[in-house]
């Protein structure tokens, strides 16, 4: 089994992040989470991949996407995977 191309960046319980989590799971989606630090001024692995220490933020090696911002996550999602994508 290969990885999941998609990585979502994230913050246990986070709400943001979770509204994601559910759109992946909708979709059936294997993805691989990375769990970010708490701190906002230590997120440099999230600011390498999105130019934005906020999260969520998702890798989406499959179409080349990189974005953060839930709403704009999930409207992704919808676009790429969902139903007549």
């Amino acid at each position: 089994m290969s990885d999941p191309s998609i990585t979502l960046y994230r913050l246990q319980g986070c709400p943001f992040c979770e509204r994601v989590v559910r759109k992946l799971d909708e979709y059936d989606l294997d993805y691989r989470s990375r769990f970010v630090e708490a701190r906002h001024s230590k997120r440099d692995v999230v600011k390498r991949i999105s130019g934005k220490r906020t999260v969520p933020a998702i890798v989406d090696e499959r179409t080349g996407v990189t974005m953060s911002e839930s709403a704009n996550i999930v409207a992704y999602l919808d676009g790429t995977y969902g139903e007549g994508a």
